[in-house]
């Protein structure tokens, strides 16, 4: 079986620095976007979020089958890296652009541009996502791949949010902030495109088209409809999603409210923007600390363990920090590296997880959809990130938010639960999903013997 060069794995992990990126600025920085800068209600732009999911439910699955049956000399999933590349980049600085609209022109724009964003990153994300089901067949090297993909994708996270507030600030400084978040987000634009068509350019399909057995739509649909440990997969990826979703979207408010302008340690007076950046930062740090980690972990304990043992510290940590006063800020920055590098942990081992669901729906039905299995991990992420972002909003209103203003007691409250007990329940709803996941190693290590068998015979029949 051949294997994956280091250049072809950090080619592929090029692409998801492309797509954290962006998910770094929508899971950090858009709702707080909409409220403090574009100017819509907390309340509204969590159930933009949610409306707008609504098309994405089918998007996603369709793309899916979309890139299963696209044939060309690039490959199934490799073109849509290349051709995507610009709209989402010119989409991405529409969404993060704001027009000189009313009330009700600026929600309906945003509506529009956001749901755009949403369907080019499906568009670009879902092939990419499958990709590494045609890569390699090796379990290994699926893990293998998907750690430098989130090596990638936690470096891009990293490096907005080291620069995000920076060059923010340095573009409104000519303008306003509403100019400065569009040139900055127009920065990243570029620089996504660009890695995107890196990650076209240095990878390869290996999956021969010989080798799968086509099947309808129909088909596919009713194969993914009993494929219990796809539903196990999709329940689990979406709880942590919403974690993630709830603390990444309470930062900016967390600090600009809670926190305020503090005196550190060796550092002297800080404001509350560059201790947002500050903490973002280092949590990006640890979460690529708990990526390199994941391997190591998931081959002592296995996958499922690992996931499990994750969920049950990020939540045991994220509730010990609802009780840390605003002025400790050493400890509020320790527990949040930690809960990063614990969440982070899951990421590789969600991707070689459906790469193994993948193998189960082949071994079961005799032929292969990898996109489609594949489009429910962007699926999942969108659907997690929008429950999150939905429920965000709404608790932001429940709790009497208001933009640009000085917060009651209640607003505070319900910021500092959006970001520690909120989400906590969201890590241990992942561990209650993943506690059925039937795969452990032993499990595909039968099935992907039972496959090479079925592949090697030329009766095409797939032994039960």
């Amino acid at each position: 079986m051949e294997k994956v060069s280091l250049r072809e794995k950090v080619s592929y992990g090029f692409g998801d620095f492309a797509s954290s990126m962006f998910w770094t600025l929508f899971s950090m920085f858009l709702l707080f976007f909409y409220t403090d800068v574009f100017g819509i209600t907390a309340a509204a732009a969590g159930t933009m979020f949610l409306v707008a999911r609504l098309w994405d439910t089918a998007n996603d699955p369709l793309m899916g089958m979309i890139g299963d049956r696209t044939d060309t000399r690039w490959g199934k999933f490799r073109p849509y890296l290349l051709f995507v590349a610009l709209p989402f980049a010119i989409i991405g600085v529409l969404t993060f652009t704001t027009p000189g609209l009313g009330p009700t022109g600026k929600l309906i724009y945003a509506y529009i541009t956001y749901t755009l964003m949403m369907m080019v990153y499906t568009a670009i994300n879902v092939p990419y996502a499958s990709l590494l089901g045609v890569m390699t067949r090796d379990t290994k090297e699926r893990t293998s791949l998907a750690s430098f993909r989130f090596l990638g994708g936690f470096t891009g996270g990293l490096f907005v949010t080291a620069t995000a507030n920076s060059l923010v600030e340095y573009f409104s400084a000519e303008a306003d902030m509403a100019a400065g978040y569009q040139k900055a987000i127009a920065v990243y634009s570029v620089l996504a495109a660009i890695f995107f068509i890196l990650t076209f350019a240095g990878t390869k399909e290996r999956l021969d088209p010989e080798e799968v057995e086509y099947s309808s739509l129909k088909e596919d649909l009713n194969d993914l409809i009993k494929n219990r440990p796809w539903f196990i997969m999709l329940g689990a990826a979406v709880s942590v999603l919403i974690f993630n979703s709830l603390r990444g979207s309470a930062i900016l408010y967390y600090f600009k409210y809670f926190v305020g302008d503090q005196h550190v340690a060796f550092w002297g007076e800080m404001s509350q923007g560059a201790l947002s950046a500050a903490f973002m930062s280092t949590g990006q740090a640890g979460a690529l600390l708990g990526v390199i980690l994941a391997i190591p972990l998931a081959n002592a304990i296995g996958k499922k363990r690992s996931f499990i043992l994750s969920g049950l510290v990020c939540a045991g940590l994220s509730i010990l920090f609802f009780f840390i006063p605003p002025e400790q800020i050493i400890p509020i920055f320790l527990i949040n590296i930690l809960i990063s590098m614990a969440s982070s942990l899951v990421f590789p081992l969600i991707w070689a997880m459906y790469g193994d669901v993948s193998d189960f729906s082949e071994w079961k039905t005799g032929h292969r959809a990898t996109g489609l299995v594949f489009s429910s991990s962007s699926m999942s992420q969108k659907m997690g990130w929008t429950l999150g972002g939905a429920i965000s909003g709404w608790i932001l209103a429940a709790y009497g938010f208001e933009a640009n203003a000085a917060q009651t007691e209640e607003s505070i409250l319900g910021i500092r639960l959006m970001i520690s007990i909120y989400a906590a329940a969201g890590a241990l709803l992942s561990v209650g999903f993943m506690y059925f996941y039937p795969l452990n190693e032993t499990y595909m290590k039968d099935i992907g013997k039972q496959l090479e068998e079925a592949r090697a015979d030329s009766t095409g029949k797939w032994p039960k």
